[in-house]
Protein backbone atom coordinates (compact mmCIF):
# COMPACT_ATOMS: atom_id res chain seq x y z
CA UNK A 1 0.00 0.00 0.00
CA UNK A 2 1.59 3.44 -0.64
CA UNK A 3 1.40 6.60 0.58
CA UNK A 4 -1.69 7.88 -0.88
CA UNK A 5 -3.57 4.81 -1.00
CA UNK A 6 -3.22 4.93 2.79
CA UNK A 7 -3.75 8.60 3.23
CA UNK A 8 -7.54 7.87 1.79
CA UNK A 9 -7.70 4.87 3.82
CA UNK A 10 -7.33 7.11 6.89
CA UNK A 11 -10.59 9.22 6.24
CA UNK A 12 -12.42 5.82 7.10
CA UNK A 13 -10.69 5.89 10.74
CA UNK A 14 -12.32 6.52 13.87
CA UNK A 15 -9.92 7.31 16.23
CA UNK A 16 -9.62 7.98 19.79
CA UNK A 17 -7.16 9.67 21.31
CA UNK A 18 -6.79 9.10 25.21
CA UNK A 19 -4.55 10.81 27.93
CA UNK A 20 -2.88 14.17 29.13
CA UNK A 21 -4.43 16.43 26.44
CA UNK A 22 -2.95 19.52 27.49
CA UNK A 23 -2.53 23.30 26.32
CA UNK A 24 0.53 25.13 24.98
CA UNK A 25 0.48 28.76 24.59
CA UNK A 26 3.71 30.57 22.69
CA UNK A 27 4.16 33.75 24.09
CA UNK A 28 6.19 36.05 22.24
CA UNK A 29 7.70 38.64 24.86
CA UNK A 30 9.68 42.15 24.28
CA UNK A 31 12.98 42.16 26.21
CA UNK A 32 12.57 46.21 25.65
CA UNK A 33 9.13 45.91 27.64
CA UNK A 34 10.96 44.80 30.80
CA UNK A 35 10.12 47.48 33.16
CA UNK A 36 10.60 47.04 37.19
CA UNK A 37 7.69 46.36 38.91
CA UNK A 38 7.09 49.69 41.18
CA UNK A 39 5.96 47.42 44.14
CA UNK A 40 8.74 44.94 44.00
CA UNK A 41 11.59 46.14 41.55
CA UNK A 42 11.22 42.61 39.50
CA UNK A 43 11.51 42.97 35.86
CA UNK A 44 8.38 41.95 33.97
CA UNK A 45 8.16 40.00 31.11
CA UNK A 46 6.02 42.15 28.98
CA UNK A 47 4.13 39.42 26.37
CA UNK A 48 3.13 40.89 23.39
CA UNK A 49 1.72 38.38 21.35
CA UNK A 50 0.17 34.99 22.33
CA UNK A 51 -0.63 31.59 20.45
CA UNK A 52 -2.27 28.68 21.60
CA UNK A 53 -2.31 25.19 20.55
CA UNK A 54 -2.98 21.70 21.80
CA UNK A 55 0.10 19.92 23.63
CA UNK A 56 0.71 16.33 24.98
CA UNK A 57 -2.28 14.52 23.46
CA UNK A 58 -3.57 17.29 21.96
CA UNK A 59 -0.41 17.20 19.74
CA UNK A 60 -1.19 13.82 18.85
CA UNK A 61 -4.69 14.28 18.20
CA UNK A 62 -3.93 17.30 15.66
CA UNK A 63 -1.50 15.49 14.07
CA UNK A 64 -4.40 13.13 13.04
CA UNK A 65 -6.92 15.52 12.18
CA UNK A 66 -4.48 16.83 9.70
CA UNK A 67 -3.94 12.93 8.02
CA UNK A 68 -7.12 13.01 7.89
CA UNK A 69 -8.69 10.73 10.65
CA UNK A 70 -11.70 11.48 12.19
CA UNK A 71 -10.64 12.31 15.82
CA UNK A 72 -11.85 12.58 19.53
CA UNK A 73 -10.18 12.89 22.46
CA UNK A 74 -10.59 11.48 26.19
CA UNK A 75 -9.19 13.26 28.79
CA UNK A 76 -9.82 15.42 31.89
CA UNK A 77 -9.37 19.33 32.17
CA UNK A 78 -9.75 22.28 34.63
CA UNK A 79 -12.81 24.91 34.65
CA UNK A 80 -10.74 27.64 33.85
CA UNK A 81 -9.46 29.92 31.57
CA UNK A 82 -6.52 27.69 30.20
CA UNK A 83 -9.81 25.09 29.90
CA UNK A 84 -11.75 27.39 27.57
CA UNK A 85 -8.67 27.66 25.68
CA UNK A 86 -7.45 24.57 24.62
CA UNK A 87 -10.93 23.68 23.88
CA UNK A 88 -11.42 26.24 21.44
CA UNK A 89 -8.21 25.29 19.89
CA UNK A 90 -9.34 21.57 19.71
CA UNK A 91 -12.65 23.03 17.78
CA UNK A 92 -10.65 25.39 15.47
CA UNK A 93 -7.89 21.51 14.13
CA UNK A 94 -11.51 19.53 14.09
CA UNK A 95 -11.10 17.41 16.67
CA UNK A 96 -14.07 16.53 18.81
CA UNK A 97 -14.09 16.59 22.60
CA UNK A 98 -17.06 15.53 24.27
CA UNK A 99 -15.52 13.07 26.13
CA UNK A 100 -12.81 15.49 27.77
CA UNK A 101 -14.27 15.86 31.58
CA UNK A 102 -14.01 19.59 33.06
CA UNK A 103 -13.67 19.60 36.75
CA UNK A 104 -13.09 22.20 39.29
CA UNK A 105 -10.58 20.04 41.47
CA UNK A 106 -8.02 20.11 38.61
CA UNK A 107 -6.04 22.74 36.61
CA UNK A 108 -5.74 22.56 33.03
CA UNK A 109 -2.60 21.23 32.42
CA UNK A 110 -0.55 23.59 30.23
CA UNK A 111 2.90 24.62 29.03
CA UNK A 112 4.01 28.28 28.98
CA UNK A 113 6.54 28.48 26.33
CA UNK A 114 8.42 32.55 26.16
CA UNK A 115 10.01 33.74 22.65
CA UNK A 116 11.91 36.68 22.39
CA UNK A 117 10.30 38.66 19.76
CA UNK A 118 13.22 39.95 17.87
CA UNK A 119 14.42 36.10 17.44
CA UNK A 120 12.05 33.78 17.57
CA UNK A 121 13.97 31.55 20.25
CA UNK A 122 12.75 29.94 23.12
CA UNK A 123 15.15 31.40 25.85
CA UNK A 124 13.35 31.82 29.15
CA UNK A 125 12.35 28.95 30.89
CA UNK A 126 9.29 27.74 30.77
CA UNK A 127 6.27 27.86 32.66
CA UNK A 128 4.03 25.30 33.48
CA UNK A 129 0.86 24.52 34.94
CA UNK A 130 0.99 20.95 36.23
CA UNK A 131 -1.08 18.48 38.32
CA UNK A 132 1.32 16.70 41.45
CA UNK A 133 -1.44 15.32 43.49
CA UNK A 134 -3.35 11.80 42.70
CA UNK A 135 -6.12 11.85 40.28
CA UNK A 136 -9.17 12.67 42.20
CA UNK A 137 -11.03 9.39 42.28
CA UNK A 138 -14.25 10.22 41.06
CA UNK A 139 -12.30 11.76 37.64
CA UNK A 140 -10.49 8.56 37.47
CA UNK A 141 -13.82 6.15 37.79
CA UNK A 142 -15.39 8.31 35.36
CA UNK A 143 -12.66 8.41 32.90
CA UNK A 144 -12.04 4.94 33.16
CA UNK A 145 -16.37 4.32 32.72
CA UNK A 146 -15.79 6.48 29.47
CA UNK A 147 -13.12 4.97 28.11
CA UNK A 148 -14.64 1.39 28.61
CA UNK A 149 -17.88 2.28 26.83
CA UNK A 150 -16.44 4.28 23.87
CA UNK A 151 -13.58 2.30 22.97
CA UNK A 152 -15.22 -0.29 20.63
CA UNK A 153 -17.02 2.41 18.49
CA UNK A 154 -13.03 3.38 17.46
CA UNK A 155 -10.19 2.09 14.93
CA UNK A 156 -7.54 3.27 16.69
CA UNK A 157 -7.02 3.74 20.29
CA UNK A 158 -3.73 6.06 20.94
CA UNK A 159 -2.83 6.67 24.17
CA UNK A 160 -0.64 9.84 25.24
CA UNK A 161 0.81 9.25 29.41
CA UNK A 162 3.05 12.60 29.20
CA UNK A 163 2.58 13.82 32.94
CA UNK A 164 6.12 13.85 34.07
CA UNK A 165 5.27 13.95 38.18
CA UNK A 166 4.48 11.27 39.78
CA UNK A 167 1.00 12.08 40.38
CA UNK A 168 -1.39 13.80 38.06
CA UNK A 169 -1.89 12.00 34.86
CA UNK A 170 -5.14 10.48 34.19
CA UNK A 171 -2.94 8.02 32.44
CA UNK A 172 -3.55 5.92 36.23
CA UNK A 173 -3.58 1.95 37.34
CA UNK A 174 -6.98 1.45 36.68
CA UNK A 175 -7.11 3.36 33.26
CA UNK A 176 -3.65 0.97 32.46
CA UNK A 177 -6.08 -2.37 33.48
CA UNK A 178 -9.09 -0.64 31.13
CA UNK A 179 -7.13 -0.36 28.31
CA UNK A 180 -5.33 -4.49 28.98
CA UNK A 181 -9.33 -5.80 29.15
CA UNK A 182 -9.97 -3.70 26.04
CA UNK A 183 -6.53 -4.30 24.04
CA UNK A 184 -7.62 -8.24 24.54
CA UNK A 185 -11.18 -8.11 24.20
CA UNK A 186 -11.35 -6.23 20.64
CA UNK A 187 -8.06 -8.00 19.05
CA UNK A 188 -8.97 -5.68 15.57
CA UNK A 189 -8.40 -2.50 17.91
CA UNK A 190 -5.04 -1.24 17.70
CA UNK A 191 -4.54 0.34 21.11
CA UNK A 192 -0.73 2.30 20.68
CA UNK A 193 0.90 3.80 23.94
CA UNK A 194 3.42 6.49 23.96
CA UNK A 195 4.55 6.93 27.88
CA UNK A 196 7.55 8.95 28.61
CA UNK A 197 8.00 7.39 31.87
CA UNK A 198 6.24 4.49 33.05
CA UNK A 199 6.04 1.82 29.79
CA UNK A 200 6.87 -0.49 31.69
CA UNK A 201 3.45 -0.50 32.95
CA UNK A 202 1.51 -1.33 30.14
CA UNK A 203 0.33 -4.80 28.88
CA UNK A 204 -1.42 -6.22 25.50
CA UNK A 205 -0.75 -3.25 23.37
CA UNK A 206 1.80 -1.59 21.31
CA UNK A 207 4.44 0.38 23.00
CA UNK A 208 6.33 3.07 21.87
CA UNK A 209 9.14 4.84 23.34
CA UNK A 210 11.61 6.51 22.56
CA UNK A 211 15.73 5.12 23.13
CA UNK A 212 15.90 7.26 26.50
CA UNK A 213 12.87 6.13 28.03
CA UNK A 214 12.90 2.68 26.63
CA UNK A 215 15.98 2.20 28.23
CA UNK A 216 15.10 3.26 31.45
CA UNK A 217 12.04 1.66 31.46
CA UNK A 218 13.92 -1.94 30.62
CA UNK A 219 16.10 -0.88 34.21
CA UNK A 220 13.34 -0.32 35.76
CA UNK A 221 11.44 -3.50 34.96
CA UNK A 222 14.68 -5.74 34.31
CA UNK A 223 17.75 -4.31 35.96
CA UNK A 224 19.31 -4.15 32.36
CA UNK A 225 18.61 -2.97 28.64
CA UNK A 226 17.22 -5.67 26.42
CA UNK A 227 14.33 -4.39 24.17
CA UNK A 228 13.66 -8.32 23.37
CA UNK A 229 12.67 -8.96 26.87
CA UNK A 230 11.42 -5.91 27.69
CA UNK A 231 8.70 -6.50 25.16
CA UNK A 232 7.94 -10.41 26.45
CA UNK A 233 7.73 -8.53 30.04
CA UNK A 234 4.94 -5.95 28.37
CA UNK A 235 3.19 -9.24 26.30
CA UNK A 236 3.13 -6.43 23.52
CA UNK A 237 2.50 -7.77 20.11
CA UNK A 238 5.04 -4.91 18.99
CA UNK A 239 7.16 -2.64 21.13
CA UNK A 240 9.26 0.39 18.91
CA UNK A 241 11.98 2.07 19.87
CA UNK A 242 12.57 5.55 18.22
CA UNK A 243 16.04 6.73 17.67
CA UNK A 244 15.44 10.27 16.73
CA UNK A 245 16.79 10.91 13.14
CA UNK A 246 18.46 7.99 12.72
CA UNK A 247 15.10 6.24 12.43
CA UNK A 248 13.20 3.59 14.58
CA UNK A 249 13.49 -0.27 15.95
CA UNK A 250 10.81 -2.97 16.08
CA UNK A 251 10.79 -5.84 18.09
CA UNK A 252 8.04 -8.49 17.60
CA UNK A 253 7.89 -12.03 18.06
CA UNK A 254 10.18 -12.33 14.96
CA UNK A 255 12.97 -10.28 16.71
CA UNK A 256 14.32 -6.95 15.99
CA UNK A 257 14.67 -5.00 12.56
CA UNK A 258 15.65 -1.77 11.74
CA UNK A 259 13.57 0.71 9.92
CA UNK A 260 15.89 3.95 8.69
CA UNK A 261 14.46 6.94 8.38
CA UNK A 262 14.54 10.30 5.54
CA UNK A 263 17.79 11.67 6.93
CA UNK A 264 17.27 15.56 7.88
CA UNK A 265 20.14 17.60 7.82
CA UNK A 266 19.21 20.58 10.09
CA UNK A 267 15.91 20.04 11.28
CA UNK A 268 13.87 23.25 12.32
CA UNK A 269 12.30 21.90 15.85
CA UNK A 270 12.00 18.84 17.37
CA UNK A 271 9.62 19.50 19.73
CA UNK A 272 6.19 17.34 19.10
CA UNK A 273 8.18 14.43 16.17
CA UNK A 274 7.65 11.16 18.91
CA UNK A 275 3.80 12.53 18.81
CA UNK A 276 3.99 13.26 14.71
CA UNK A 277 5.12 9.72 14.53
CA UNK A 278 3.01 8.29 17.10
CA UNK A 279 -0.25 9.05 15.32
CA UNK A 280 1.16 8.52 11.43
CA UNK A 281 2.88 5.23 12.71
CA UNK A 282 -0.55 3.79 14.59
CA UNK A 283 -2.84 5.04 11.91
CA UNK A 284 -0.90 3.15 8.93
CA UNK A 285 -0.50 0.08 11.30
CA UNK A 286 -4.70 -0.25 11.27
CA UNK A 287 -4.87 -0.11 7.40
CA UNK A 288 -1.86 -2.07 6.75
CA UNK A 289 -1.46 -4.45 9.15
CA UNK A 290 2.40 -4.33 8.54
CA UNK A 291 4.41 -2.92 11.70
CA UNK A 292 7.72 -1.59 8.79
CA UNK A 293 5.55 -0.17 6.58
CA UNK A 294 3.73 1.67 9.48
CA UNK A 295 7.05 3.10 11.17
CA UNK A 296 8.36 4.04 7.68
CA UNK A 297 5.02 6.10 7.24
CA UNK A 298 5.58 7.44 10.82
CA UNK A 299 8.93 8.52 10.04
CA UNK A 300 7.81 9.82 6.98
CA UNK A 301 5.34 12.04 8.83
CA UNK A 302 8.17 13.03 11.46
CA UNK A 303 10.80 13.82 9.42
CA UNK A 304 8.23 16.58 8.02
CA UNK A 305 7.10 18.24 11.20
CA UNK A 306 10.51 18.80 12.72
CA UNK A 307 11.00 21.27 9.34
CA UNK A 308 8.29 23.53 11.32
CA UNK A 309 8.44 26.07 14.24
CA UNK A 310 6.38 24.88 17.27
CA UNK A 311 4.59 21.40 17.26
CA UNK A 312 3.72 21.20 13.68
CA UNK A 313 1.32 18.49 11.38
CA UNK A 314 2.39 17.15 8.33
CA UNK A 315 -0.68 17.70 5.56
CA UNK A 316 -1.62 14.85 3.04
CA UNK A 317 -0.22 17.01 -0.01
CA UNK A 318 3.12 17.29 1.76
CA UNK A 319 3.54 13.51 2.31
CA UNK A 320 2.86 12.76 -1.19
CA UNK A 321 5.30 15.23 -2.15
CA UNK A 322 7.77 12.96 -0.93
CA UNK A 323 6.34 10.01 -2.14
Amino acid sequence: MNTAEMLAEFRNLRVLVVGDVCLDRWCRYDPELADPSRETGIPRIGVVFTEVTPGAAGTVAANVAALGGRVSVLGATGEDGFGYELRGALDRRGIAHDLLLRSREIATFTYTKLIRAQTGVEDLPRVDFVNTMPLPPPIDVELVRRLGHVAPEFDVVIVSDQAETAQGGVVTPAMRQELERIATAHRNLVVWVDSRMRAELFRHVVVKPNRHEADEACLRALGRVDYAALRRHLEAPLLVVTHGGEGAEVIDVNGSTWVPTRRVEHPVDVCGAGDSFTAGAALALKVTRDPLAAVQFGNLVASITIMKKGTGTASPEELNGLA
